[in-house]
């Protein structure tokens, strides 16, 4: 038997750096999505490896499963339904099997996901011998949930093949959880999350698990539904950021502008709440679309304007903002800022040629540039055989 789960990345449509300071942010899931594969060798095969294949890497490791065992004696006896957190004591003796893989020093980055692979498939099959294989639409380290899409894929494939969830494993296609299910693989994912971020804040999880947009505050997310269609053009300016800077350089000039930086907060706080009421909102024809997209695109200049009072910005990012403004397109950065990836709307009505001449554009920079549908499906799941 083998099972096969994609999960989407994300985005944040609006509120980012904001939202720690006790504004709404909304996220949404978009329609590039990260694959894991798993299966279990039959007896024949007189296999006794655990095996990880990264296969856009070109990279894959192997374990015996006796030294799993040897290493991680109390891991196997796990109860799937109740996820607890990776002790620190576990998260080094996991780290000891990941360094003897002797991970390339240009990919030591790997190492963490490579741990949460361990813990997650440890802690829910035991010492059982499979491969699991990894591929992804989601470029790493640029603010779109990569980790988390993979923490849910590989989370997902898990539960499929234990006795947590009841599939059909005769239909054809994709399939989901029921909700139940899906708030048991939530709460896994987000513990393989801490594992590589240490306090992820579980965004990211929560919207690749069930899809469609997240509302968040204060820690409350509230899932809720886009009812308009939505496209982006997502430049990754593929400029490196340190997320850990930008927060704290946020908040040091929220100290030095306590009221000025207050009413920032506050402005992104309105520009959130409307952007999730205009989304939900019922649309009647392609004229109140277009009416409503010209709202978004307004409310994502303003967003852009704040997050430039924050000092987030950069030199790539207003780079893209000037090539698709030429082309009277609104965008904004997503994420953390300091480089990272860029949004901008793709108006229903907008030409395909147009679209072409930005992407040409852009890529002219050294950007790289992907099309994502916004607020589609989470996490689906299907079993060999199935399309």
């Amino acid at each position: 038997m083998e099972v096969r789960a994609r999960a989407p990345g994300k985005i944040i449509l609006s509120g980012e750096h904001a939202v720690v300071h006790g504004s709404t942010a909304v996220a949404a899931a978009i329609d590039l999505y990260t694959y894991v594969t798993l299966g279990f060798p039959t007896p024949s095969d007189n296999d006794d490896t655990l095996i990880l294949h990264l296969k856009d890497m070109d990279l894959e490791f192997c374990w015996p499963v006796g030294r799993i065992e040897e290493v991680l004696p109390d891991l196997g006896s796990h109860a799937t339904s109740s996820p607890s957190s990776c002790s620190l004591e576990t998260i080094k003796a996991i780290a000891s099997l990941v360094e003897e893989q002797n991970i390339p020093e240009a990919k030591i980055g790997l190492a963490s996901g490579v741990s949460t692979f361990l813990w997650l498939y440890t802690s829910i099959h035991g010492y059982k011998p499979a491969k699991a294989v990894v591929t992804s639409e989601l470029p790493l380290g640029s603010g779109l949930g990569s980790s988390a899409a993979f923490c849910v894929a590989l989370s997902a494939a898990l539960l499929a093949l234990s006795d947590s969830v009841t599939l059909d494993f005769r239909h054809q296609g994709w399939q989901m959880f029921e909700d139940s299910e899906l708030e048991l693989l939530n709460k896994w994912a987000f513990e393989g999350e801490k594992i590589i971020h240490g306090k992820p804040s579980g965004i990211d999880n929560t919207v690749s698990t069930y899809g469609n947009m997240i509302k968040f505050r204060s820690g409350e997310l509230t899932r809720i539904k886009t009812n308009m269609p939505l496209k982006m053009l997502i430049t990754n300016t593929k400029v490196g950021r340190n997320t850990k800077a930008l927060v704290a350089g946020v908040s040091e000039r929220t100290i030095r502008h306590p009221k000025a930086m207050d009413c920032v907060f506050s402005a992104v706080d309105s520009i959130s709440s409307e952007f999730a009421s205009i989304i939900q909102s019922p649309v009647t024809d392609d004229l109140a679309i277009t009416e409503k997209e010209e709202k978004l695109e307004e409310l994502m200049e303003m967003n852009q304007g704040l997050l430039q009072c924050m000092g987030v910005s950069h030199a790539s990012i207003e780079t893209v903002l000037r090539s698709t403004l030429k082309y009277k397109l609104s965008s904004k950065l997503t994420g953390a800022g300091g480089g990272g990836c860029v949004l901008t709307l793709l108006p229903n009505l907008l030409s395909g040629t147009v679209v072409d001449k930005v992407i040409a554009e852009l890529e002219s920079c050294g950007f790289e540039c992907l099309i994502a549908g916004i607020g589609g499906g989470g996490m689906e799941i299907s079993f060999s055989g199935s399309s």
